[in-house]
């Protein structure tokens, strides 16, 4: 198999966000994707080492902020290359509470979706959240 075939999959760059007992975390995420239309459903993809796995495993909602081609590295970067378990990653964020009282980032973002996971996938080293859409606002 050549895997540099699956490089050529087009992807967006998100900010995956939720919270667990006050807490808030989130994470840059690139394999999100609509699996249908009624109800409105999306799935994410989270690496099963990362804090935010645990809070949407834990609390059951999300956040996905659409990143602008406009973001820059430096923003990736602390969503991306950082952990929450080090940083809060909202001490200079701009962000908003959304319905399901998980952090919608609005620095950088075109976008935002709120899920609520009504199932999930165990993809080795990866879980698949699947989620009803509670929410979803273009800015």
């Amino acid at each position: 198999m050549d895997r540099k075939t699956l490089h050529k999959i087009s992807y967006g760059l998100y900010v995956v966000c939720s919270k667990n007992n006050g807490k808030y975390n989130g994470q840059i995420a690139n394999a999100v994707f609509q699996v249908t239309a009624e109800p409105p459903t999306i799935a994410i993809s989270i690496n099963k080492q990362n804090l935010t796995h645990e809070y949407i495993s834990k609390s059951k909602v999300f956040t996905m902020s659409i990143l602008s081609v406009e973001a820059p590295m430096t923003f990736i970067g602390k969503f991306g290359f950082k952990s929450g378990r080090d940083i809060d990653k909202f001490a200079d964020t701009k962000y908003k509470l959304g319905k399901t009282k998980v952090p919608i980032v609005k620095d950088y973002s075109i976008g935002c979706i709120e899920g609520i996971v009504i199932d999930k996938v165990d993809v080795g080293t990866h879980t698949v959240f699947i989620a009803n859409i509670e929410d979803a606002m273009l800015y």
